[in-house]
C-alpha cells in the first residue's frame, strides 16, 4: 500500500542538492583534517569505543585525508571517507543490529588492535562458538583478519529518517545504508589497485590517504596487499553519543554529539530529524 509512497521518498534521497552537500562536507573535512585521531564512542547499549588513526598530512595547504564524496562518485550523496593509517588504529566497533550481504547480525562486535581485527562475535546463537563461526565464515574468510581499509562519515540524515519512518532499513542498498551514519569497512580500501593514481577535491587538495601499511605491500609483495574483501559496517545515528577529531595537543573537535551534527556548517544535516 506503501509503495508509491516510499518510491517518491526514495526519488527524493536520490536526487539531494549534490552542490549543498559538498559544502557541507568540506566544513567536516577542515575539521577533521585537523585531527590525528577520530574518536568514535557509541551510547546506551551501543559499546563502540574506537580510535581511528588518521595519516599525516605532511602539507595541509595542499593536502588532505578525505574524499569529499557528492553524487559524482556515487548516488546517493554523501559522505566523507579516508583510509586510515592502520597503526595507532584501536579499540571496539559494535552495532547492535546491521544487516550485511542479506545476513543479520545482532550485537556485531570487532575489536580492532593497530587497525587489524583481533577479535571478533555477535549474540545471534547461544553458543560464543557458532557466535564467532558465524563472523568468521561469513565476513572474514578465508582470511584469519582484516584491516580496517575504510573510515567514513555519511550524511545522508534524509535516507536514514526515511528508511527508520517505513521500517526498511533491513533492504536499504548498501550505497544508501553507508551514507546513513559513520561505516567501517573491513577489507581493502576504496583505492585498492588505484593508490598511485593522484585524486583531488574540488577545493584542489590532494587525497593523500589512498593506501595503507597492508596495501603498501604490493611494491615488494603484490600476493600480501589485498584481502579482495570490502564490507561496509554502519553505525545508526541514534547509536551514536560522539565522533570527534582529536587533534595531537588533545583538543576535541565534535563533529556529532548524541546523534545529531554540532560541528558549525553542519547544520542543516539535522533538518530530516525534526520534520
Amino acid at each position: 500500500d506503501l509503495y508509491a509512497e516510499i518510491f517518491d521518498e526514495v526519488i527524493k534521497v536520490n536526487t539531494l542538492d549534490s552542490a549543498l552537500y559538498e559544502t557541507i562536507h568540506q566544513s567536516i573535512i577542515d575539521a577533521l583534517d585537523q585531527g590525528e585521531f577520530v574518536h568514535v564512542l557509541g551510547k546506551g547499549n551501543n559499546k563502540t569505543d574506537l580510535y581511528v588513526k588518521l595519516q599525516e598530512l605532511k602539507n595541509p595547504e595542499k593536502e588532505t585525508n578525505f574524499e569529499n564524496c557528492t553524487a559524482n562518485v556515487n548516488v546517493p550523496v554523501g559522505e566523507v571517507f579516508t583510509s586510515p593509517e592502520l597503526a595507532g588504529t584501536t579499540g571496539t566497533l559494535h552495532v547492535s543490529q546491521v544487516y550485511l550481504n542479506s545476513l543479520k547480525y545482532i550485537n556485531l562486535e570487532i575489536i580492532f588492535k593497530d587497525g587489524m581485527i583481533d577479535a571478533f562475535t555477535c549474540t545471534n546463537f547461544e553458543s560464543e562458538e557458532e557466535n564467532k563461526k558465524f563472523v568468521h565464515e561469513n565476513l572474514i574468510h578465508p582470511h584469519k583478519t582484516l584491516p580496517l581499509g575504510e573510515f567514513a562519515i555519511g550524511t545522508n540524515t534524509a535516507a536514514y529518517v526515511m528508511s527508520k519512518k517505513y521500517g526498511i532499513e533491513q533492504v536499504m542498498p548498501i550505497l544508501i545504508a553507508e551514507k546513513m551514519g559513520p561505516h567501517f569497512a573491513i577489507g581493502d580500501t576504496c583505492f585498492a589497485w588505484s593508490e598511485d593514481i593522484c585524486v583531488y577535491n574540488s577545493d584542489g587538495k590532494e587525497i593523500i590517504a589512498r593506501e595503507n601499511e597492508k596495501s603498501r605491500l604490493r611494491k615488494t609483495d603484490l600476493s600480501q596487499a589485498y584481502t579482495y574483501k570490502h564490507t561496509d559496517i554502519t553505525i545508526p545515528y541514534d547509536e551514536l553519543k560522539l565522533i570527534a577529531a582529536i587533534t595531537k595537543e588533545g583538543k576535541s573537535i565534535p563533529i556529532i554529539e548524541e546523534g545529531r551534527f554540532v560541528l558549525p556548517g553542519t547544520e542543516y544535516l539535522n533538518v530530516p530529524f525534526n520534520v
